[in-house]
């Protein structure tokens, strides 16, 4: 795995990662409390969900969202020179983060940030790394999806393993600071999940506001728009001949690309790992 570094046992991409994250000065970044943090594990719809607050924040103006990269609107703390931009911005700021929890700036637990969480079906997040690995040229290429299949249980993959990242974030439920969305709720009632971001964020939108975030946050309409679809980055950290950076964005992909067989032993792994937790929290089948 020589394009992954490993930080605290995490495997993380090496020419991506943040200098104040390699020296460890990470610990001492100050969340505000006027923050908003999008959670997420690799490949759980971390794009659609920074597309959908950043035109809650312009309460549905396009404008923004299609003249600022979508990375400079909502930076990933842990990436170089985005740590930076964030140190220096001011006002309210959208932060996202693939991090586990013991990875995150102790502010954020003792500030009035905002967490947003958005976890999806893990067999979903496995084959859509799978393909976004031919994607992204910094990641680690392997010769089959069951060469894949199998590092993703061992959690050797970028971020870890996912049990343990959504073990580790899920222990803020019942906080006021957290809100856990399902990426299969958005895609089934999108409408309903905004509007409970905006009750969780203290936001309200106009009928025509609402329809204007539905409309722009469309899949479509974020792979018509430049600035969302990554074809900015294209030969440098992205070779989209391969595929579009927003493949399919569906739910359920997993059973055209899993081997029965395979989909058991992620079964067998899934209650071994996540036994723990009450079973309504993971509302796929």
């Amino acid at each position: 795995m020589s394009e992954y570094t490993w930080l605290e046992g995490i495997p993380l991409l090496a020419n991506f990662l943040s200098l104040k994250y390699q020296t460890g000065e990470w610990r001492d970044f100050v969340f505000k409390e006027d923050d908003v943090l999008i959670l997420s594990y690799p490949k759980s719809g971390t794009h659609w969900m920074i597309e959908i607050l950043s035109l809650i924040r312009t309460k549905g103006d396009p404008k923004w969202i299609q003249s600022v990269p979508i990375w400079d609107r909502s930076p990933w703390i842990e990436i170089q020179n985005m740590y930076e931009a964030l140190e220096a911005q001011e006002g309210p700021r959208l932060i996202t983060s693939h991090l586990p929890i013991q990875l995150l700036p102790k502010s954020l637990f003792t500030s009035k940030a905002k967490v947003i969480h958005l976890i999806r079906n893990p067999k979903d997040v496995l084959v859509s790394g799978y393909f976004f690995s031919k994607v992204c040229s910094s990641f680690e290429q392997v010769a089959s999806l069951q060469e894949h299949f199998e590092r993703f249980l061992q959690g050797n993959v970028l971020c870890g393993s996912w049990f343990e990242h959504t073990q580790g974030w899920m222990s803020m439920r019942g906080k006021e600071s957290y809100l856990m969305l399902h990426y299969e709720d958005m895609k089934r009632d999108t409408r309903s999940t905004i509007e409970k971001i905006c009750q969780f964020l203290g936001k309200t939108l106009e009928p025509e506001e609402m329809n204007s975030v539905l409309k722009h946050s469309s899949i479509q309409a974020m792979r018509d728009n430049k600035m969302s679809n990554y074809t900015l980055m294209d030969g440098s950290n992205f070779n989209l001949k391969n595929g579009p950076f927003l493949r399919k964005g569906v739910s359920g992909d997993w059973k055209n690309h899993l081997t029965v067989a395979q989909a058991e032993a992620f079964d067998r792994m899934f209650q071994e790992k996540m036994a723990g937790l009450p079973p309504e929290l993971f509302p796929w089948d």
